[in-house]
């Protein structure tokens, strides 16, 4: 692989996005294993950015275009609790980022969303309005350069199979893994899960059993939004806090959803393993540049051969997509 790789001077992109720890750059022999682990890694990174996303459309049928906005204020707001306001515990700043982001999410809908619901266009352009003027009125008061960063959880790094992996990329591992089979149990052995998977599954037969739409709506775009916090407090110890970040989630959340099938939690798990493991590939055997035009490719292919992606159910998504 080319010297430009991972690590010390990674493409802009990548440290617009996740990445900046150190490691060892890809070698095309002897590279398997790394290729393994570093696939691994990158799949479940790809799920926590796309989670929220998938989840939201999932339910309320809305395309959260605001999502890659979200990300990157939460991790601002997790900067300004332990940088200039009173300095809170990092553990502490970190709830209440993830919280605040959830409430803002809910309130994008209640006093924005619900009143263009079921307009698809309407719900793209307010979305990616919102996000606009989030990440612009992010960067209009001064987030700029490359200044804003969070800690990581824990300082250092350990060698895995003669791969040298950071331990804050172990615990977004451990973390992705704990809070997919944490969703599983809150929507299948919870009643607020549960209204949630039945307005997901059948909104019409849902709303007769007494569902409130446009409460689980609400429900959604806060968990929704709480989840792209959550991927933020995450990935961005890796990174730096900038604008153009926020831009970049975006683009793989919805490449993600699009491969895997909008409104299909499986497919979104599955499509980040196929995106993953191409960029990691693509990486070892071209350059590390590649890896957002791997993303949007994958958009395209998929738009033009299966536009309802590799799980979607819906009909109506042909033309929705």
């Amino acid at each position: 692989m080319s010297e430009k790789g991972w690590p010390g001077h990674p493409p802009q992109w990548v440290e617009l996005c996740w990445w900046r720890g150190q490691r060892e750059p890809l070698k095309i022999k002897g590279a398997d294993v790394e290729i393994l682990i570093y696939g691994i890694i990158n799949s479940i990174t790809l799920s926590l950015l796309s989670l929220g996303f998938a989840l939201v459309y999932s339910i309320s049928r809305v395309p959260n275009f605001a999502h890659g906005a979200l990300y990157i204020m939460a991790g601002y707001i997790t900067w300004l609790f332990l940088n200039k306001f009173i300095a809170f515990p990092y553990p502490f700043a970190i709830v209440l980022a993830i919280a605040l982001t959830g409430i803002i999410g809910a309130l994008m809908y209640r006093f924005i969303l619900i009143r263009i619901r079921g307009m698809e266009i309407s719900e793209i352009i307010a979305t990616y309005a919102i996000g606009l003027a989030i990440l612009e009125g992010l960067r209009w008061g001064g987030l700029r350069g490359m200044t804003f960063t969070l800690p990581p959880f824990v300082a250092g790094s350990v060698k895995i199979f003669g791969a040298n992996i950071d331990y804050q990329r172990i615990i977004i591992v451990g973390s992705g893994i704990l809070i997919f089979v944490l969703l599983y149990l809150f929507t299948h052995f919870n009643k607020i899960g549960l209204a949630l998977r039945g307005i997901a599954q059948d909104e019409r037969a849902a709303m007769m059993l007494g569902i409130d739409s446009d409460m689980t709506a609400i429900i959604s775009l806060a968990i929704g939004s709480g989840l792209a916090g959550f991927a933020a407090v995450l990935l961005l110890p890796l990174g730096s806090i900038i604008v153009e970040a926020g831009y970049n989630v975006l683009i793989f959340a919805i490449a993600v959803c699009v491969i895997g099938g909008l409104g299909s939690w499986g497919g979104t798990v599955v499509a980040s393993f196929i995106i993953g493991f191409a960029q990691i590939l693509t990486e070892a055997f071209l350059s590390s540049h590649y890896q957002m035009v791997v993303a949007l490719l994958a958009i395209i292919i998929t738009l033009l051969i299966k536009p309802s992606g590799i799980f979607g159910k819906q009909k109506e998504l042909e033309e929705r997509v």
